[in-house]
């Protein structure tokens, strides 16, 4: 067998392999990634022989995988042979290239170095020349640099001869042209000489120079005094003259005064428009009738005309750029509210409100109207500062036209609209007596249909139409003076106007002694399943609570939605102030106090109707303190007293809640404060019963039906904000919670009144498992409802306080199974497989040891047996029977 069959078969030692794979690895050279790529894209090669992971020995099995291959191996080992010689010759042959490639390369260098030698040879060559070209270029061009200075000068020479010469002939001609008053004539040789004597005010200090500088200046003097003299003469002088110009004349002197200095066409504006007005002077001095506010739009008129006038008789006269007009009306606006400013103060006790908003809506009008004849630049305000809108008229929702004559004659109104908001305080005195006078009508809320008093709508109409108002007037003192005015009244509202229509609960009386009632209730405790009912019925007859009518309930639903619209409402309009008021005012402006006040009156109601339902439950609460439950020897169906309740619910939260069916959020918040004070009251009563029989022992039948009447009462507050309703709403789950766990509570209170004293221990720890944050107080009520002896107490609560004690340290304090766990675990399979699909509401789970450990009601119930331990003690077995009756009374009751 050849050696690669013994290849095949055996394999090589690991330890051998492992030695070889060393060495070979020793003398291995690591290429990096991106090499091996690069030398794979140029070598491309299919050859195993060339992989990196090539093993011999997989190699040599590949070739020849069985005995039977092992035929052609003299043929591939000689194969192999040829190809070992091929490469050494091809490594020889480059061995020989590389060693001719050295020589190659330094007859290369050499090669260049001699290139270069050459090359800076000739760089120094053009270099020296370009020196040599440079100096030959200055040679030749020093002579032109002369020529061209030569020339500037001689321009500059030329031209100031030129000017020079214009200057001292311009002089003269234009002394000529002033002299014949040509000044249509005057314009061009003016701004000619002028620019002149511009330039030459470099030669300032020649003397010529300066006598002709100031010749042009002296030139511009008399011009300006001479036009205006002649404008004077021109509008001011009544009789003829020979000098006096005409329009055309005088245009052309507007041309040439644009020329001159312009404080001189700022002095002619002024006596001219001055000029102007001076007929609206006189006609509307203080002492003239006409001059008072209630005449104030024929001031308008009159400059309306006065500017229809003028631009027909002089508007050729001046040049638009002038903006003569505006400039009048600039004026005419000034002069206007200086006057008014001075009559107001003098005669402020004659103004009336009426006659102020005439005043300043017909000032506004004008305004605005002048707004859009000018454009404002005459007032020195940018296009983006003479933008600026006023706010909407009452009624619209378009923007008023922007307006740049916004306030320049209305300033002078700011100063007196104290006036107007005592105007509008005395409005809202007047509407608030007659909102106080409907409030004391019986308020029709069918023919509404509403439960908001129309009255709030009224007054926040009558705010919006105000604000707008003094929007308009002003937007900075009088707005917050006016919201001053609004708070006050905001405050009046609620208080004479809402809480003055609340009714009033009157104190729970009673009419008569109910001793005959108990003794009766005694007399008749024996058959309670029979005459329980009709005493029950007869006792809480006797017991006459004052409450509120239905109509006295709705208007305290409506009082109540009134005060959430005003709430809500006074938020928005406390908003919008501060986006009307200029913002010095916004931080000023706020109106918590008045939102506290509708949410006060808002809790007031909703107390009340808390109060109203609590007396309706009084006097039932009174009859369940009262019933004798040592003596109950039958277990019925619920009480007289349950009864009772419901039926004050079914009476009461209907007409509530359809009434605050708008507010939905303050219904339920009334839900849960009607449990949060019944449950504790219910409570107390509770702690009142006396269950315990004379000879010291629980009368379980008692219990029994106090834990049946409980439960219903549970299962009633639960339904209470849905009773009588057509619709089963889910009762919210907040509320819920609530229910469930103060009810428990008192359900577990029964059942640990239902455990025996004794053994104390056992009673004590039964104590903490039902009631684990039970008080000392509470224990202590606990131990009078089973009627234990003071002594017996002291020793009970001193036990129960180390028991307390030590549970606390150790923790030993947890939620347990009441009773006996299998049949609390059967009694809850029970009552999983009989759950109604309402579970989720809360209505069918209650708590066996806390308020947090839930089990389906009738579960809790059914192990009630658990707890009763003088039950079993007793020989006739009616213990055991009351329970079934129980059982099967909830099981009807509940199907």
């Amino acid at each position: 067998m050849s050696e690669a069959a013994v290849a095949v078969a055996v394999p090589v030692p690991a330890e051998t392999e492992a030695s070889t794979e060393k060495m070979v690895a020793n003398n291995k050279i690591h290429f990096s990634k991106e090499v091996k790529q690069v030398i794979d894209k140029v070598l491309k090669t299919e050859d195993p022989m060339d992989a990196p992971d090539f093993n011999t020995v997989d190699y040599i099995n590949q070739l020849f995988p069985n005995e039977q291959s092992l035929v052609g191996i003299d043929e591939t080992i000689q194969k192999m042979q040829c190809e070992v010689s091929l490469i050494d010759d091809n490594i020889r042959s480059v061995v020989r290239g590389q060693t001719n490639t050295g020589q190659d390369g330094q007859l290369a260098l050499c090669e260049a170095q001699k290139v270069i030698s050459s090359l800076f040879s000739h760089i120094i060559d053009v270099k020296t020349r370009a020196e040599r070209t440079e100096e030959m270029v200055k040679e030749i061009t020093r002579d032109i640099k002369q020529l061209d200075c030569a020339k500037r000068n001689l321009t500059s020479a030329i031209t100031t001869l030129n000017h020079l010469h214009m200057l001292v002939g311009g002089i003269e001609s234009l002394n000529t042209l002033i002299e014949r008053r040509s000044y249509g004539e005057i314009l061009n040789p003016l701004q000619a000489i002028t620019e002149v004597n511009q330039h030459f005010q470099q030669f300032s200090d020649i003397e010529e120079i300066k006598n002709l500088s100031q010749s042009v200046d002296k030139i511009q003097v008399t011009l300006a005094q001479q036009i205006s003299e002649d404008f004077k003469e021109a509008f001011a002088s009544t009789k003829p003259s020979g000098h006096r110009l005409g329009l055309n004349q005088l245009g052309d002197a507007c041309k040439v005064m644009s020329v001159l200095d312009p404080k001189v066409k700022k002095e002619l504006l002024k006596w001219f428009i001055g000029q102007q007005l001076e007929e609206y002077m006189h006609l509307f001095h203080e002492n003239q009738d006409i001059a008072w506010l209630d005449k104030i739009d024929k001031r308008y008129a009159w400059l309306k005309r006065h500017l229809l006038d003028f631009e027909d008789k002089y508007g050729p006269v001046f040049p638009l750029d002038w903006e003569v007009s505006e400039r009048i009306t600039v004026e005419f606006c000034r002069q206007t509210r200086d006057q008014l400013a001075q009559i107001m103060a003098k005669r402020s006790n004659e103004i009336d409100v009426r006659l102020l908003l005439f005043a300043i809506n017909k000032t506004q009008a004008f305004e605005q109207l002048l707004s859009k004849r000018f454009t404002g630049v005459t007032l020195g305000a940018t296009p983006a500062e003479q933008a600026r809108v006023l706010v909407q008229p009452s009624g619209t929702d378009a923007p008023l036209t922007i307006t740049v004559f916004h306030d320049q004659i209305g300033q002078c109104f700011k100063a007196h609209l104290d006036i107007y908001i005592r105007s509008i305080d005395r409005n809202l005195s007047e509407l608030m007596d007659k909102f106080v006078e409907m409030s004391r009508e019986p308020y029709k809320f069918a023919e509404a249909k509403t439960t908001v008093y129309p009255s709030s709508g009224d007054l926040f109409v009558f705010y919006k139409k105000c604000m707008v108002q003094c929007n308009q007037l002003s937007n900075e003192q009088p707005m917050y003076d006016l919201a001053l005015v609004f708070k006050k009244y905001l405050r009046e509202y609620a208080v004479k106007v809402l809480e003055g229509s609340t009714p009033k609960l009157v104190p729970i009386t009673t009419s008569s002694s109910i001793g005959k009632s108990v003794s009766m209730l005694t007399r008749d405790m024996q058959n309670l399943s029979t005459a329980a009912g009709q005493v029950f019925h007869n006792f809480l007859k006797e017991g006459d609570t004052q409450r509120f009518t239905r109509d006295d309930l709705v208007r305290i639903c409506c009082v109540l939605t009134t005060g959430e619209y005003c709430l809500e409402t006074v938020q928005q309009l406390e908003d919008k102030l501060k986006e009307k008021v200029t913002a010095g005012y916004v931080a000023k402006i706020d109106m918590s106090e008045e939102k506290d006040v509708f949410h006060r009156i808002i809790s007031n109601c909703i107390q009340l109707l808390v109060q109203d339902l609590e007396a309706g439950c009084e006097t039932s609460l009174q009859a369940m303190a009262k019933v004798q439950w040592q003596h109950i020897n039958n277990v019925g169906d619920q009480s007289a007293f349950i009864n009772s309740i419901c039926s004050n619910f079914k009476q009461t939260v209907p007409t509530i809640r359809d009434t605050l069916a708008s507010s939905r959020k303050y219904f339920t918040q009334f839900c849960h404060r009607f449990v949060a004070a019944f449950i504790p009251k219910f409570i107390n009563v509770l702690y009142r019963c006396k269950l315990t029989l004379s000879d010291g022992s629980n009368n379980v039948l008692g219990c029994e039906q106090l834990l049946l009447d409980t439960h219903s009462l549970k299962t009633a507050l639960l339904e209470l904000p849905s009773v009588g309703s057509s619709v089963n709403r889910k009762a919210p789950t907040s509320y819920t919670k609530v229910v469930v766990k103060d009810m428990t509570r008192a359900e577990m209170i029964i059942k640990v009144v239902m455990t025996p004293v004794q053994p104390p221990a056992h009673f004590t720890q039964q104590v903490l498992k039902l009631l684990p944050d039970i008080t000392i107080a509470e224990y202590q009520k606990i131990l009078d409802m089973k009627a234990v002896k003071r002594v017996d107490q002291l020793q009970l609560i001193d036990l129960f306080k180390h028991t307390a004690s030590a549970a606390a340290v150790s923790g030993l304090i947890e939620p347990a199974a009441s009773g006996d766990e299998d049949t609390e675990q059967t009694a809850a399979a029970d009552a999983a497989d009989d759950a109604e699909p309402s579970t989720a509401t809360g209505d069918s789970t209650t708590t066996t040891t806390t308020a947090s450990s839930a089990t389906p009601k009738r579960a809790f119930i059914f192990s009630v047996g658990s707890f009763t331990g003088s039950a079993d003690k007793n020989a006739d077995g009616s213990s055991q029977t009351g329970i079934r009756k129980l059982e099967s009374l909830l099981k009807k009751r509940f199907p």
